[in-house]
């Protein structure tokens, strides 16, 4: 990671290579605990990993897909959609989670802020 990212606040999770396409890992970001997940070849999103409906941590182990134009994933425990662009929670919008900002860095290494 460059000197550049880590100054803005960018820290390297992982490298792309660690994920498998169109599926989720978990990664710990300054202790909080992030969904990352890789959509095709380079696309990544990331949100938080804690289901609030659940409350469980386990939204990296969910299932990804789309309703309509939007990229989403299913908890494995209630099966509500969490959009992974934004986090909101599509049935029930009040438990929405928070997205983070994910980019790839040097070296395919990816990056969370």
């Amino acid at each position: 990671m460059s000197y550049r990212a880590a100054k803005q606040g960018w820290v390297r999770v992982c490298s792309l290579a660690d994920i498998v396409p169109d599926t989720g890992v978990c990664a710990l970001v300054h202790g909080e605990q992030v969904a990352v997940f890789r959509i095709g070849q380079r696309d990544l999103y990331a949100i938080d990993n804690f289901d609030p409906i659940a409350s469980a941590a386990v939204l990296s182990r969910g299932l990804i897909g789309s309703l309509g134009e939007r990229i989403v994933v299913a908890s494995p425990i209630h099966k509500q959609h969490f959009d992974l662009r934004t986090g909101e929670c599509i049935e029930v919008p009040e438990h929405s989670v928070r997205a983070w900002s994910v980019r790839l860095g040097d070296e395919d290494q990816v990056l969370i802020r």
